[in-house]
């Protein structure tokens, strides 16, 4: 498997050893085959690439092929998993808020991570160039883009405090994935990629 990114790693931090995991649009299969050797977890992956399910198997990932958009109820009874992750995914869901309420009922806890549409960059684009930002955190143009439902870190709190959802961490990052004194002073505007660990209140 490939080396863990920084972001998976500051998830991994949050999952507690021997836990059940499931991984929605887990790629290659790379977090849950760390979390399974290094923290003995339980873990499922739903992808939709083919590809990239061949490469689960291949690694002894447990994989179902399935669009996150169709749900989980087909898969997955309530409380089937401690955690249910979702990285860099969220922004390219139908449904965000479905899929968000469909990871609390099958997983006590929920992980999302996103690109923060709210940095200085992005609104410097809109603002001052008048178009759609382009940046390391959000690199695809606007009509090529798989992201159809970009938000801020405002947003999804909004979001959270709407669905009666508790946040219980928070990591605010750069595209490298390193934080400093001035995201955690001014989230919203200085952090590229944002990270969130929640559950139903």
């Amino acid at each position: 498997m490939t080396e863990l990114r920084a972001d998976l790693a500051i998830i991994s931090e949050w999952i507690a050893p021997g836990s059940r995991v499931l991984d929605l649009g887990c790629g290659d299969g790379t977090l849950l085959d760390y979390l399974k050797r290094e923290r003995d977890v339980d873990g499922y992956g739903l992808e939709i690439d083919p590809d990239n399910v061949v490469a689960c198997i291949r690694h002894g990932v447990n994989v179902i092929q399935s669009d996150l958009d169709a749900g989980l109820s087909d898969y997955f009874d309530a409380d089937s998993f401690d955690y249910v992750v979702m990285t860099q995914t969220l922004q390219a869901m139908h449904y965000p808020s479905r899929l968000i309420s469909e990871m609390l009922r099958v997983g006590r806890e929920g992980i999302v991570t996103f690109p923060n549409m709210g940095h200085w960059r992005a609104r410097a684009q809109l603002a001052l160039g008048g178009h759609m930002p382009v940046s390391r955190a959000l690199p695809n143009q606007w009509y090529d883009t798989p992201n159809i439902h970009l938000c801020t870190l405002s947003d999804f709190e909004a979001l959270c405090r709407h669905m009666d959802i508790e946040i219980l961490q928070r990591n605010v990052v750069d595209t490298a994935h390193r934080s400093n004194f001035g995201m955690t002073l001014l989230p919203n505007l200085l952090g590229e990629l944002a990270l969130y660990r929640f559950r139903r209140r």
